[in-house]
C-alpha cells in the first residue's frame, strides 16, 4: 500500500483564527506575529529544535509543507526559502492572509497530495517542537499493523504519546518526561487522498469524536517546547515516566539528534534579562 506522509508546519502564518492567542484585526495580528524580536526567537526554536529531526529522518519519503505569508519580513522569509530549496522533503507555501484558517491550511497542503497514494498520513508540526529521527519510518510500520481499522472507517489517528516536555523559563532549561494523549506532535491522521481535510481540520484533543484512535508508547517520539512565545504555555494532562539515571542526554542525542547543551544555550538566550530582545 502506498502511504504518503504529508505534514504542515506553520511559521508565523498571518491569518485569523487557528491559534489560542487571538486578535481582533489583521493589523493587530501582523504587529504581534511580525514583531522583530518575536520572529528572531521563533527562528531560534525552529532552527535549534524542529529542523534537525526532519533533516535526518531514517525514512526520507515524506513531505513537510512550511506555511507562511508572502509578506513575512526579511531575513526570515529568505532563510525559509533557502532552507526549503536545499531540502527535497520541504516545500515552502506562501499563503495570503485569510480569515478562515482551515481554508488557508488546505490551500497550503492540497497541491502536495500524491494522487497515486492509497492513504495519506497527515500530520501537523509546530515550529518549536521535534519528532524522533524514526518518526516517519515507525509511523509507516505501525500503520501497517492497524490498517484494517482505517479501511473500515476511512479515518484513523495514530498517536505517539511518550515524549519530553522542554521548558525554557527565566533562562533555565527544564526537561520533563511525559506520556500524553494526542498532543498534536508525533500524531498522524490517516485519510483518503481525495479527502478535503488536513490534520489541522481535526481538533487533536477531540479526535475520538471523528475516528478510531491508536496510541503507541514504546519509544520516545516527541519533544514539546514550552516558553514565553508558546501558543499554549502548560504541559496539560499526562503521566510521568522515568528514563533512568544519565539516560536523558542519550535520548536527546540518539532519538532527536539534539544536545542538551544546545537547548540550555537556547534557554539562556531567551532569558528576559538577557540580550537580543528576549521576552
Amino acid at each position: 500500500m502506498r502511504v504518503q506522509m504529508l505534514g504542515l508546519c506553520r511559521f508565523s502564518y498571518l491569518g485569523m483564527r487557528g491559534y489560542q492567542v487571538d486578535h481582533d484585526s489583521i493589523e493587530a495580528r501582523r504587529g504581534y506575529l511580525y514583531d522583530p524580536n518575536r520572529l528572531a526567537r521563533r527562528w531560534q526554536w525552529f532552527e535549534t529544535v524542529a529542523v534537525p529531526g526532519w533533516l535526518d529522518q531514517t525514512d526520507p519519503d515524506f513531505t513537510l509543507v512550511v506555511m507562511t505569508g508572502p509578506d513575512l519580513p526579511q531575513p526570515w522569509l529568505g532563510r525559509l526559502q533557502e532552507l526549503c530549496d536545499g531540502v527535497p522533503q520541504l516545500r515552502l507555501s506562501l499563503v495570503p492572509p485569510l480569515n478562515y484558517h482551515l481554508q488557508a491550511c488546505r490551500a497550503a497542503v492540497a497541491p502536495h497530495v500524491d494522487p497515486e497514494a492509497e492513504v495519506v498520513g497527515h500530520f501537523r508540526h509546530d515550529d518549536d517542537d521535534a519528532v524522533a529521527l524514526d518518526y516517519v519510518a515507525q509511523t509507516r510500520a505501525d500503520f501497517s499493523r492497524v490498517e484494517g481499522l482505517w479501511r473500515a472507517e476511512g479515518k484513523l489517528s495514530l498517536d505517539y504519546g511518550r515524549g519530553l516536555m522542554v521548558e525554557a523559563r527565566e533562562g533555565r532549561l527544564r526537561i520533563t518526561p511525559r506520556i500524553c494523549h494526542d498532543m498534536g506532535v508525533a500524531l498522524t491522521i490517516f485519510l483518503r487522498p481525495e479527502a478535503d481535510e488536513t490534520a489541522l481540520h481535526y481538533n487533536h484533543t477531540k479526535l475520538a469524536q471523528w475516528m478510531p484512535r491508536v496510541q503507541v508508547n514504546r519509544r520516545t517520539m516527541f519533544i514539546r517546547s514550552i516558553h514565553c512565545d508558546s501558543d499554549s504555555g502548560d504541559m496539560g494532562p499526562g503521566l510521568p515516566w522515568q528514563p533512568g539515571d544519565g539516560a536523558l542526554d542519550a535520548i536527546l542525542r540518539e532519538r532527536f539528534g539534539l544536545r542538551r547543551g544546545d537547548l540550555e544555550d537556547l534557554a539562556r538566550r531567551l532569558n528576559p534579562r538577557g540580550a537580543g530582545g528576549a521576552c
